[in-house]
């Protein structure tokens, strides 16, 4: 075929694309042992097999492991489901946490949404608990990620 030209990273053979790849990840073990000696204890050999398994594109890659949820609420074993249109009514009047807005409007709010149903066997606090992380956006729902240890009532 006249005027086409290869990549310049074409391998006509696979096995010898295979032995590179297999070259980066034994540098990859290469340069943690580097590090191990330039840094005062090591990492704990579970993470080391870890890391030498994993290439450079998986490592640099976005984890979902550190992703901000909501807290972790003990509710006594109060089993419920929050229905999407219960959701969708508290979701309908956010609190962002600017200064136009009304911290105490929006929990008024908030109440009267929550106070229109019940749910047999459970308490008011529990589904207020469950539903409060829906009625935040923004820099209240940082806020409230960033003390959700705090949040028990």
């Amino acid at each position: 075929m006249s005027g086409f030209q290869l990549p310049p990273n074409f391998v006509e053979d696979p096995e010898q694309l295979l032995r590179r790849t297999r070259c980066r990840q034994v540098s990859l073990q290469r340069f943690i042992s580097k590090i191990e000696t330039l840094v005062e204890g090591s990492p704990t050999p579970v993470v080391e097999a870890v890391m030498a398994q994993k290439t450079i594109a998986e490592l640099s890659s976005p984890s979902a492991n550190f992703v901000a949820i909501g807290p972790n609420l003990n509710l006594d074993d109060a089993t419920f489901e929050l229905k999407p249109t219960l959701i969708n009514m508290v979701q309908a009047n956010p609190f962002y946490r600017k200064p136009h807005e009304d911290a105490n409007d929006h929990l008024q709010h908030f109440f009267e949404v929550c106070n229109a149903f019940t749910v047999k066997n459970v308490t008011a606090d529990a589904i207020r608990l469950r539903l409060f992380q829906f009625s935040l956006l923004g820099k209240a729902k940082q806020w409230f990620y960033a003390n959700k240890s705090k949040v028990t009532t």
